[in-house]
């Protein structure tokens, strides 16, 4: 099987991996594709990489045929802060780009669809009572969470209209090694935490970033997707990946700190963090899907961190 994946950053790769391993083909169609990065983490070669932009339907429709592909994992968009900054340009990417994606499915009439939306699709400001699961109310007011959602619509719309099977997954803040090109802030964090504790330098992280959050490591997401893609449609077509639980910024420091003991950072003045409440519900993903994380944050910032020196090596060979 051929699989387009659109945008080849940290989820994107990281669900290549797992289907590569499988035998596999990826194609990657991104605007900025990043060779030496996918070559670190897929190996030399094992990936077609196409310039594109999700928002040119006659370059997608031409790249998933040339390559003759059989589904598609939907990863490309604005993220976060990316996203206030200009609300038409994510409005034309985000959406227009999501479109242009169903429109392929449709033309192309290709099997299965998996999109990547966020726990960011939730009404944050409902109350919230227990665990947050996949029936909770959509759209928090603010860009990328209602653009996500809006997504997520239109993607139900063309799968029920035109018939290709269509898996969402919402996961919470994903982490690991990668570029943050889209603007995932959280990731981000992530990384100048890792990074400092292993030079010795100072991280500076947001204010806004010592929120409270969910996190769930590059890994367990890539198998997650690898999951939504290959198993039989199931009987529910969205779920959340996450960890469970709800990370306090200190708990996230303590957790870098038990790797790279000499961690030193500083908050830089800003809005105030806005920290989750509740942790998401996994137990669709544990029912349907058969997933379940495989690392809290002690063992993904383990794993991390011999990636990071694993891609400083791969870049700056000796």
């Amino acid at each position: 099987m051929t699989i387009l994946v659109t945008g080849a950053g940290l989820v994107g790769t990281s669900f290549a991996r797992e289907a590569i391993t499988r035998g596999e083909e990826i194609v990657f169609f991104d605007p900025e594709p990043r060779a030496s990065f996918i070559d670190f983490k897929l190996g030399p070669g094992k990936a077609a990489l196409v310039r594109g932009d999700v928002r040119d339907l006659p370059a997608l429709l031409d790249t998933a045929k040339r390559h003759k592909v059989n589904a598609i994992v939907h990863t490309a968009g604005l993220i976060g802060g990316r996203v206030q900054q200009s609300l038409s340009q994510a409005f034309d990417i985000n959406l227009g780009g999501t479109r242009n994606v169903a429109e392929c499915m449709r033309l192309l009439e290709l099997r299965r669809l998996v999109h990547i939306s966020t726990f960011g699709v939730y009404d944050t400001r409902r109350p919230v009572s227990g665990e947050v699961d996949e029936s909770f109310p959509r759209g928090a007011g603010r860009g990328y969470g209602n653009l996500k959602a809006a997504k997520e619509l239109l993607l139900e719309a063309y799968a029920d209209l035109h018939g290709f099977e269509l898996i969402m997954l919402r996961p919470a803040n994903v982490y690991g090694a990668g570029h943050f090109w889209s603007g995932s802030s959280g990731g981000a964090k992530m990384q100048a935490l890792l990074e400092a504790g292993l030079s010795g330098a100072k991280a500076r992280i947001a204010s806004a970033e010592t929120m409270a959050n969910e996190y769930v490591y590059a890994r367990d997401m890539g198998r997650a997707i690898d999951l939504a893609l290959t198993v039989k449609m199931p009987a529910q077509a969205v779920f959340n990946i996450g960890n469970g639980y709800v990370s306090p910024f200190e708990d996230v420091v303590a957790a870098v700190r038990r790797h790279c003991p000499s961690l030193a950072y500083v908050v830089e003045p800003g809005p105030p963090p806005k920290s989750k409440s509740a942790p998401l519900s996994i137990a669709a993903a544990r029912q349907h899907l058969g997933w379940t994380p495989l690392f809290d944050l002690d063992a993904g910032f383990a794993d991390y961190l011999g990636e990071l020196k694993a891609m400083k090596s791969f870049q700056n060979p000796r």
